[in-house]
Protein backbone atom coordinates (compact mmCIF):
# COMPACT_ATOMS: atom_id res chain seq x y z
CA UNK A 1 0.00 0.00 0.00
CA UNK A 2 1.27 3.43 -1.20
CA UNK A 3 -0.43 5.65 1.21
CA UNK A 4 -2.50 5.60 4.25
CA UNK A 5 -5.08 6.59 2.66
CA UNK A 6 -5.19 2.99 0.20
CA UNK A 7 -5.13 2.61 -3.49
CA UNK A 8 -7.42 5.64 -5.23
CA UNK A 9 -10.71 4.09 -7.10
CA UNK A 10 -8.70 4.48 -10.51
CA UNK A 11 -5.20 3.07 -9.04
CA UNK A 12 -5.36 -0.22 -10.89
CA UNK A 13 -5.93 1.40 -14.72
CA UNK A 14 -3.42 4.04 -14.06
CA UNK A 15 -0.83 1.32 -12.83
CA UNK A 16 -1.85 -0.63 -16.05
CA UNK A 17 -0.68 2.29 -17.81
CA UNK A 18 1.88 3.18 -16.10
CA UNK A 19 3.97 -0.10 -16.43
CA UNK A 20 3.18 -0.07 -20.38
CA UNK A 21 5.05 3.61 -20.79
CA UNK A 22 7.45 2.63 -18.33
CA UNK A 23 8.43 -0.34 -20.75
CA UNK A 24 8.44 1.82 -24.01
CA UNK A 25 10.82 4.20 -22.21
CA UNK A 26 12.95 1.36 -20.87
CA UNK A 27 13.34 0.36 -24.58
CA UNK A 28 13.90 3.66 -25.97
CA UNK A 29 16.17 4.66 -23.35
CA UNK A 30 14.38 7.47 -22.43
CA UNK A 31 15.11 9.72 -19.46
CA UNK A 32 15.85 9.13 -16.11
CA UNK A 33 15.44 10.54 -12.23
CA UNK A 34 17.81 9.99 -9.38
CA UNK A 35 16.26 9.77 -5.74
CA UNK A 36 17.45 8.92 -2.28
CA UNK A 37 15.98 5.57 -1.86
CA UNK A 38 16.43 3.53 1.36
CA UNK A 39 19.97 4.35 2.65
CA UNK A 40 21.05 4.79 -1.31
CA UNK A 41 20.68 6.07 -4.98
CA UNK A 42 17.98 5.09 -7.58
CA UNK A 43 17.21 5.95 -10.93
CA UNK A 44 13.96 6.27 -11.74
CA UNK A 45 12.48 6.11 -15.34
CA UNK A 46 10.37 8.85 -16.85
CA UNK A 47 7.13 8.84 -18.98
CA UNK A 48 4.55 11.01 -19.76
CA UNK A 49 1.39 10.87 -17.84
CA UNK A 50 -2.71 12.50 -18.56
CA UNK A 51 -2.13 14.92 -15.98
CA UNK A 52 -5.85 15.32 -15.16
CA UNK A 53 -5.42 11.39 -14.64
CA UNK A 54 -2.94 11.76 -11.57
CA UNK A 55 -3.69 12.10 -7.54
CA UNK A 56 -2.24 15.01 -6.15
CA UNK A 57 -1.16 13.55 -2.63
CA UNK A 58 -3.59 14.07 0.62
CA UNK A 59 -0.57 13.52 2.74
CA UNK A 60 1.92 15.90 1.50
CA UNK A 61 3.65 17.95 3.92
CA UNK A 62 3.15 20.90 1.68
CA UNK A 63 -0.40 21.97 2.74
CA UNK A 64 -0.09 19.59 6.20
CA UNK A 65 -1.19 23.17 8.17
CA UNK A 66 -3.33 24.73 5.93
CA UNK A 67 -6.11 21.90 5.35
CA UNK A 68 -7.39 22.47 8.72
CA UNK A 69 -8.41 25.85 8.14
CA UNK A 70 -11.54 24.44 6.59
CA UNK A 71 -12.92 21.64 9.44
CA UNK A 72 -15.77 20.12 7.19
CA UNK A 73 -13.51 20.48 3.80
CA UNK A 74 -10.94 18.42 5.96
CA UNK A 75 -13.01 16.06 7.00
CA UNK A 76 -13.89 15.00 3.61
CA UNK A 77 -10.20 14.48 2.76
CA UNK A 78 -9.47 12.29 5.55
CA UNK A 79 -12.70 10.04 5.25
CA UNK A 80 -12.81 10.25 0.65
CA UNK A 81 -9.28 11.72 -0.44
CA UNK A 82 -9.74 10.21 -3.92
CA UNK A 83 -13.29 12.45 -4.28
CA UNK A 84 -13.78 15.39 -6.60
CA UNK A 85 -14.27 17.23 -3.80
CA UNK A 86 -11.29 16.38 -1.79
CA UNK A 87 -8.75 16.73 -4.95
CA UNK A 88 -10.35 20.23 -5.36
CA UNK A 89 -9.46 21.15 -2.09
CA UNK A 90 -6.30 19.92 -1.85
CA UNK A 91 -6.04 21.83 -5.65
CA UNK A 92 -7.38 24.94 -4.03
CA UNK A 93 -4.66 24.44 -0.86
CA UNK A 94 -1.60 24.18 -2.98
CA UNK A 95 -2.17 27.89 -5.07
CA UNK A 96 -3.78 29.79 -2.24
CA UNK A 97 -1.00 31.71 0.31
CA UNK A 98 -0.44 29.74 3.00
CA UNK A 99 -1.35 32.53 5.73
CA UNK A 100 -3.91 33.77 3.70
CA UNK A 101 -6.17 30.57 2.15
CA UNK A 102 -8.34 33.53 0.31
CA UNK A 103 -5.48 34.92 -1.58
CA UNK A 104 -3.89 33.45 -4.38
CA UNK A 105 0.38 32.72 -3.22
CA UNK A 106 2.05 34.77 -5.51
CA UNK A 107 5.06 31.75 -5.97
CA UNK A 108 2.14 29.79 -8.03
CA UNK A 109 1.55 32.32 -10.10
CA UNK A 110 5.44 32.90 -10.31
CA UNK A 111 5.37 29.08 -10.87
CA UNK A 112 2.59 28.75 -13.69
CA UNK A 113 3.77 31.81 -15.69
CA UNK A 114 6.77 29.96 -15.54
CA UNK A 115 5.93 26.48 -16.70
CA UNK A 116 3.78 28.58 -19.45
CA UNK A 117 6.45 30.18 -20.93
CA UNK A 118 9.36 27.94 -20.59
CA UNK A 119 7.02 24.57 -20.17
CA UNK A 120 8.14 22.14 -17.65
CA UNK A 121 11.97 21.19 -16.93
CA UNK A 122 12.11 19.23 -13.83
CA UNK A 123 9.79 15.67 -13.94
CA UNK A 124 7.40 15.10 -10.81
CA UNK A 125 7.31 12.15 -9.27
CA UNK A 126 4.36 9.38 -9.16
CA UNK A 127 3.49 5.87 -7.45
CA UNK A 128 2.86 3.53 -9.45
CA UNK A 129 -0.91 4.06 -8.78
CA UNK A 130 -0.99 7.46 -9.87
CA UNK A 131 -0.61 9.45 -6.00
CA UNK A 132 1.84 12.71 -7.26
CA UNK A 133 4.77 11.84 -4.50
CA UNK A 134 6.65 15.37 -6.05
CA UNK A 135 5.43 17.64 -8.25
CA UNK A 136 1.95 18.30 -6.51
CA UNK A 137 2.06 22.05 -7.09
CA UNK A 138 3.40 21.69 -10.84
CA UNK A 139 0.50 19.39 -11.45
CA UNK A 140 -2.13 21.90 -9.99
CA UNK A 141 -0.39 24.64 -12.54
CA UNK A 142 -0.14 22.62 -15.35
CA UNK A 143 -4.03 21.76 -14.88
CA UNK A 144 -4.84 25.51 -14.75
CA UNK A 145 -2.80 26.06 -18.17
CA UNK A 146 -4.79 22.91 -19.46
CA UNK A 147 -1.92 21.57 -20.26
CA UNK A 148 -2.78 17.64 -21.34
CA UNK A 149 0.35 15.81 -20.25
CA UNK A 150 2.75 16.17 -17.11
CA UNK A 151 6.13 14.31 -17.09
CA UNK A 152 7.08 12.06 -13.88
CA UNK A 153 8.86 9.42 -12.60
CA UNK A 154 7.60 6.61 -11.16
CA UNK A 155 8.55 5.09 -7.58
CA UNK A 156 9.24 0.94 -7.68
CA UNK A 157 6.19 -1.19 -6.91
CA UNK A 158 6.58 -1.73 -3.17
CA UNK A 159 6.80 1.86 -2.30
CA UNK A 160 5.56 2.29 1.23
CA UNK A 161 4.03 5.66 3.23
CA UNK A 162 7.66 5.29 4.96
CA UNK A 163 8.78 5.94 1.34
CA UNK A 164 6.84 8.88 -0.39
CA UNK A 165 7.43 10.57 3.30
CA UNK A 166 11.01 10.29 2.73
CA UNK A 167 11.10 10.88 -0.70
CA UNK A 168 9.37 13.88 -0.88
CA UNK A 169 11.15 15.53 2.46
CA UNK A 170 14.24 14.42 0.81
CA UNK A 171 13.57 16.18 -3.03
CA UNK A 172 12.13 19.08 -1.09
CA UNK A 173 15.06 20.04 1.15
CA UNK A 174 17.21 20.38 -2.09
CA UNK A 175 18.52 23.84 -2.78
CA UNK A 176 16.84 23.69 -6.46
CA UNK A 177 13.05 23.58 -5.89
CA UNK A 178 11.32 26.19 -6.21
CA UNK A 179 8.93 25.98 -3.56
CA UNK A 180 10.01 25.47 -0.29
CA UNK A 181 7.80 24.14 2.59
CA UNK A 182 6.45 27.10 4.78
CA UNK A 183 7.73 27.39 8.19
CA UNK A 184 4.69 25.91 10.05
CA UNK A 185 4.68 22.64 7.57
CA UNK A 186 8.46 22.30 8.18
CA UNK A 187 7.87 21.79 12.05
CA UNK A 188 4.95 19.36 11.09
CA UNK A 189 7.43 17.45 9.25
CA UNK A 190 9.75 16.98 11.82
CA UNK A 191 7.84 15.80 14.39
CA UNK A 192 6.60 13.59 11.47
CA UNK A 193 9.86 12.60 11.62
CA UNK A 194 10.68 12.33 14.97
CA UNK A 195 7.42 9.88 15.27
CA UNK A 196 8.51 7.45 12.72
CA UNK A 197 11.57 6.65 14.86
CA UNK A 198 14.43 9.07 13.24
CA UNK A 199 17.08 10.61 15.18
CA UNK A 200 17.25 14.57 15.96
CA UNK A 201 20.47 14.45 14.70
CA UNK A 202 19.24 12.03 11.31
CA UNK A 203 16.60 14.88 11.11
CA UNK A 204 18.74 17.88 11.39
CA UNK A 205 21.63 16.66 8.62
CA UNK A 206 18.21 15.95 6.05
CA UNK A 207 17.44 19.52 7.34
CA UNK A 208 20.47 21.01 6.92
CA UNK A 209 20.59 22.76 10.41
CA UNK A 210 21.72 21.95 13.89
CA UNK A 211 20.57 19.92 16.54
CA UNK A 212 19.86 23.16 18.67
CA UNK A 213 18.18 24.46 16.10
CA UNK A 214 15.69 21.59 15.44
CA UNK A 215 14.98 21.21 19.15
CA UNK A 216 14.22 25.24 19.28
CA UNK A 217 12.12 24.92 16.66
CA UNK A 218 10.48 22.10 18.13
CA UNK A 219 9.88 24.64 21.52
CA UNK A 220 8.59 26.89 19.07
CA UNK A 221 5.70 24.56 17.90
CA UNK A 222 4.65 23.66 21.76
CA UNK A 223 4.58 27.45 21.79
CA UNK A 224 2.65 27.55 19.34
CA UNK A 225 0.40 24.52 20.03
CA UNK A 226 0.00 25.87 23.71
CA UNK A 227 -1.51 29.39 21.99
CA UNK A 228 -3.63 27.59 19.96
CA UNK A 229 -5.30 25.63 23.17
CA UNK A 230 -5.33 29.10 25.31
CA UNK A 231 -7.27 30.65 21.89
CA UNK A 232 -10.23 27.91 22.09
CA UNK A 233 -13.28 29.25 22.83
CA UNK A 234 -15.47 28.01 25.44
CA UNK A 235 -17.66 26.05 23.72
CA UNK A 236 -15.14 24.86 21.13
CA UNK A 237 -16.33 26.94 18.24
CA UNK A 238 -13.64 29.23 17.64
CA UNK A 239 -9.93 28.58 17.80
CA UNK A 240 -6.76 30.28 16.20
CA UNK A 241 -4.74 27.45 13.47
CA UNK A 242 -1.52 26.71 12.81
CA UNK A 243 -1.83 28.67 9.45
CA UNK A 244 -2.13 32.26 11.64
CA UNK A 245 1.13 32.05 12.79
CA UNK A 246 2.87 31.26 9.49
CA UNK A 247 4.18 34.68 8.42
CA UNK A 248 6.06 34.90 12.49
CA UNK A 249 9.05 32.88 11.77
CA UNK A 250 11.69 35.38 13.09
CA UNK A 251 9.51 36.90 15.14
CA UNK A 252 9.12 33.49 17.19
CA UNK A 253 12.40 32.50 17.12
CA UNK A 254 13.59 35.59 18.18
CA UNK A 255 10.99 35.26 21.14
CA UNK A 256 12.47 31.61 22.34
CA UNK A 257 15.67 32.45 22.09
CA UNK A 258 15.52 35.52 24.72
CA UNK A 259 13.11 33.38 26.48
CA UNK A 260 15.28 30.78 27.17
CA UNK A 261 18.66 32.95 27.78
CA UNK A 262 16.20 35.19 30.44
CA UNK A 263 14.82 31.84 31.78
CA UNK A 264 18.21 31.07 33.18
CA UNK A 265 18.40 33.31 36.07
CA UNK A 266 15.35 34.91 35.93
CA UNK A 267 12.34 32.71 35.16
CA UNK A 268 9.39 35.11 36.25
CA UNK A 269 10.89 37.89 34.08
CA UNK A 270 10.89 35.25 31.23
CA UNK A 271 7.22 34.72 31.46
CA UNK A 272 6.91 38.58 31.33
CA UNK A 273 8.78 38.60 28.36
CA UNK A 274 7.62 35.79 26.73
CA UNK A 275 4.30 36.45 27.17
CA UNK A 276 4.26 40.24 26.31
CA UNK A 277 6.44 39.20 22.77
CA UNK A 278 3.58 36.75 22.12
CA UNK A 279 0.88 39.94 22.20
CA UNK A 280 2.49 41.59 19.67
CA UNK A 281 2.62 38.52 17.76
CA UNK A 282 -1.10 39.04 17.89
CA UNK A 283 -0.99 42.35 16.90
CA UNK A 284 1.00 42.10 14.15
CA UNK A 285 3.66 44.15 14.84
CA UNK A 286 6.98 44.21 13.33
CA UNK A 287 9.76 42.47 14.60
CA UNK A 288 11.58 45.77 15.99
CA UNK A 289 8.86 46.69 18.42
CA UNK A 290 8.80 43.61 19.81
CA UNK A 291 11.99 43.50 20.80
CA UNK A 292 11.36 46.36 23.02
CA UNK A 293 9.31 43.90 24.91
CA UNK A 294 11.79 43.17 27.87
CA UNK A 295 10.85 41.82 31.14
CA UNK A 296 9.48 44.74 32.26
CA UNK A 297 7.65 45.82 29.57
CA UNK A 298 4.25 45.14 31.19
CA UNK A 299 4.90 46.78 34.76
CA UNK A 300 6.86 49.34 33.71
CA UNK A 301 5.27 50.53 30.03
CA UNK A 302 1.90 48.76 29.58
CA UNK A 303 -0.15 47.62 32.38
CA UNK A 304 -1.26 51.64 33.76
CA UNK A 305 -2.16 52.15 29.83
CA UNK A 306 -4.86 49.48 29.69
CA UNK A 307 -8.43 49.93 29.30
CA UNK A 308 -10.45 47.74 31.97
CA UNK A 309 -11.47 45.44 28.78
CA UNK A 310 -8.12 44.81 28.58
CA UNK A 311 -7.51 44.08 32.02
CA UNK A 312 -8.54 40.53 32.86
CA UNK A 313 -9.91 39.80 36.68
CA UNK A 314 -7.35 36.95 38.16
CA UNK A 315 -7.71 34.68 41.20
CA UNK A 316 -5.59 34.41 43.67
CA UNK A 317 -2.68 32.85 43.45
CA UNK A 318 -3.18 29.45 44.90
CA UNK A 319 -0.53 27.17 46.44
CA UNK A 320 1.40 23.70 45.24
CA UNK A 321 2.82 21.84 47.36
CA UNK A 322 6.75 20.92 46.68
CA UNK A 323 7.50 17.08 45.91
CA UNK A 324 9.65 15.40 48.84
CA UNK A 325 8.61 17.85 51.22
CA UNK A 326 5.07 17.06 52.82
CA UNK A 327 3.60 20.04 54.49
CA UNK A 328 5.80 23.20 52.45
CA UNK A 329 3.66 24.78 50.08
CA UNK A 330 4.84 27.97 47.15
CA UNK A 331 2.92 29.62 45.00
CA UNK A 332 2.13 27.98 41.62
CA UNK A 333 2.77 31.36 39.88
CA UNK A 334 3.58 35.01 40.71
CA UNK A 335 0.54 37.36 40.35
CA UNK A 336 2.30 39.44 37.68
CA UNK A 337 2.84 36.67 35.75
CA UNK A 338 -0.53 35.86 36.00
CA UNK A 339 -1.81 39.46 34.78
CA UNK A 340 -0.15 39.06 31.93
CA UNK A 341 -1.31 35.64 30.73
CA UNK A 342 -4.46 36.51 31.23
CA UNK A 343 -4.02 39.65 28.93
CA UNK A 344 -2.39 37.40 26.33
CA UNK A 345 -5.30 35.02 26.97
CA UNK A 346 -7.87 37.75 26.30
CA UNK A 347 -5.74 38.58 23.02
CA UNK A 348 -5.51 34.83 22.12
CA UNK A 349 -9.76 34.47 22.28
CA UNK A 350 -10.43 37.91 20.29
CA UNK A 351 -7.83 37.08 17.25
CA UNK A 352 -10.02 33.68 17.53
CA UNK A 353 -13.10 35.39 17.02
CA UNK A 354 -11.77 37.45 13.89
CA UNK A 355 -9.89 34.31 12.10
CA UNK A 356 -13.49 32.16 12.75
CA UNK A 357 -15.74 35.12 12.15
CA UNK A 358 -17.89 32.19 9.97
CA UNK A 359 -18.96 31.00 13.69
CA UNK A 360 -18.92 33.93 15.57
CA UNK A 361 -22.31 36.21 15.75
CA UNK A 362 -21.99 39.97 14.78
CA UNK A 363 -21.43 40.77 18.30
CA UNK A 364 -18.62 38.91 19.07
CA UNK A 365 -17.00 39.87 16.02
CA UNK A 366 -17.43 43.41 17.09
CA UNK A 367 -16.66 42.98 20.33
CA UNK A 368 -13.41 41.34 19.38
CA UNK A 369 -12.39 43.40 16.90
CA UNK A 370 -12.69 46.97 19.72
CA UNK A 371 -10.31 44.61 21.91
CA UNK A 372 -7.49 43.92 19.02
CA UNK A 373 -7.93 47.87 18.36
CA UNK A 374 -7.53 48.81 21.69
CA UNK A 375 -4.77 46.66 22.23
CA UNK A 376 -3.11 48.23 19.37
CA UNK A 377 -3.57 51.83 20.79
CA UNK A 378 -2.44 51.05 24.06
CA UNK A 379 0.74 48.67 22.96
CA UNK A 380 2.01 51.16 20.18
CA UNK A 381 1.93 53.75 23.14
CA UNK A 382 3.80 51.69 25.91
CA UNK A 383 6.24 50.67 22.65
CA UNK A 384 6.72 54.47 21.82
CA UNK A 385 8.31 54.71 25.46
CA UNK A 386 9.92 51.50 25.91
CA UNK A 387 11.47 52.55 22.49
CA UNK A 388 12.45 56.15 23.98
CA UNK A 389 13.91 54.41 26.82
CA UNK A 390 16.28 51.91 24.86
CA UNK A 391 17.40 54.77 22.94
CA UNK A 392 17.98 56.62 26.34
CA UNK A 393 19.84 54.30 27.77
CA UNK A 394 22.20 53.59 24.74
CA UNK A 395 23.25 57.06 24.63
CA UNK A 396 23.70 56.38 28.56
CA UNK A 397 21.35 59.49 29.40
CA UNK A 398 19.27 59.39 32.78
CA UNK A 399 16.16 61.10 33.63
CA UNK A 400 17.63 64.56 33.08
CA UNK A 401 17.00 64.11 29.89
CA UNK A 402 12.95 63.22 30.09
CA UNK A 403 12.64 66.51 31.55
CA UNK A 404 14.85 68.12 29.16
CA UNK A 405 12.26 66.62 26.97
CA UNK A 406 9.45 67.65 28.88
CA UNK A 407 10.32 71.33 28.83
CA UNK A 408 10.46 71.29 25.16
CA UNK A 409 7.02 70.92 24.81
CA UNK A 410 5.87 72.80 27.47
CA UNK A 411 7.75 75.73 25.44
CA UNK A 412 6.14 74.56 22.26
CA UNK A 413 2.69 74.43 24.56
CA UNK A 414 3.43 78.18 25.25
CA UNK A 415 3.77 79.09 21.85
CA UNK A 416 0.96 77.05 20.28
CA UNK A 417 -1.70 78.76 23.13
CA UNK A 418 -0.54 81.84 22.11
CA UNK A 419 -1.72 81.13 18.50
CA UNK A 420 -4.92 78.88 20.04
CA UNK A 421 -5.82 81.65 22.09
CA UNK A 422 -5.84 84.67 18.81
CA UNK A 423 -8.18 82.32 16.95
CA UNK A 424 -10.40 81.59 20.27
CA UNK A 425 -9.74 77.73 19.37
CA UNK A 426 -8.53 76.90 23.47
CA UNK A 427 -10.31 73.67 24.20
CA UNK A 428 -10.44 75.15 28.32
CA UNK A 429 -11.92 71.84 29.73
CA UNK A 430 -9.07 69.66 27.76
CA UNK A 431 -6.72 72.27 28.43
CA UNK A 432 -7.56 71.77 32.57
CA UNK A 433 -7.63 68.08 32.66
CA UNK A 434 -4.51 68.06 30.95
CA UNK A 435 -2.93 70.34 33.54
CA UNK A 436 -4.51 68.25 36.42
CA UNK A 437 -2.65 65.22 35.21
CA UNK A 438 0.36 67.21 34.89
CA UNK A 439 0.06 68.12 38.77
CA UNK A 440 -0.49 64.88 39.43
CA UNK A 441 2.78 63.66 37.46
CA UNK A 442 5.00 66.57 39.49
CA UNK A 443 3.52 65.22 42.74
CA UNK A 444 4.90 61.70 42.49
CA UNK A 445 8.12 63.12 40.80
CA UNK A 446 8.04 65.62 43.89
CA UNK A 447 7.78 62.75 46.41
CA UNK A 448 10.46 60.75 44.87
CA UNK A 449 12.93 63.32 44.18
CA UNK A 450 12.41 64.52 48.10
CA UNK A 451 13.50 61.15 49.07
CA UNK A 452 16.21 60.40 47.05
CA UNK A 453 18.47 63.98 47.23
CA UNK A 454 19.72 64.80 50.87
CA UNK A 455 20.51 68.44 49.76
CA UNK A 456 18.53 69.61 46.97
CA UNK A 457 19.50 72.15 44.52
CA UNK A 458 16.97 75.13 43.24
CA UNK A 459 15.30 72.96 40.56
CA UNK A 460 14.29 70.06 43.34
CA UNK A 461 13.25 72.69 46.05
CA UNK A 462 11.27 74.53 43.43
CA UNK A 463 9.38 70.89 42.48
CA UNK A 464 8.77 70.59 46.39
CA UNK A 465 7.37 73.93 47.07
CA UNK A 466 5.19 73.60 44.21
CA UNK A 467 3.62 70.20 45.30
CA UNK A 468 3.19 71.46 48.48
CA UNK A 469 1.51 74.62 47.57
CA UNK A 470 -1.35 72.68 45.48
Amino acid sequence: MASKFGVPPEGENIRTMVMERIAVAREEDGAKVTVDWRGQQKHLIVITMPVGMLYFNPDTHRIRAQKTLDPERNTILEELPWSEDAQQYLHKLLTCKPSDPNSIDPDFIALRDELDQFGQKEPGIITPDGILVDGNTRCAALRELHEPNIRVAVLPDDTSRADINAVELALQLRRDKRRDYTYINRLIAIEDELASGRSQEDIARAFNIKVATLQTDRRIFELVNNAIERSRSADGRQSLRLPDFEDHQEKLRELQRDYEKLAKTDPDGAEHLKESRLQMVLLNMPKTTLRLAEADFHERYLEERLPPELTPEIGETAAVTVPGLPGVTVPDADVSVKKVRALTDTLLQARATLESADSASASEVKRAVALIDAAKTTFASAAKFAGQNAQLQKRQVAVPERISDATEYIQQCVREFAEAKAKNAIDEEAFDDALIALRDSLSRLALLAGRTFSSPGDGVNWLLAASEAK
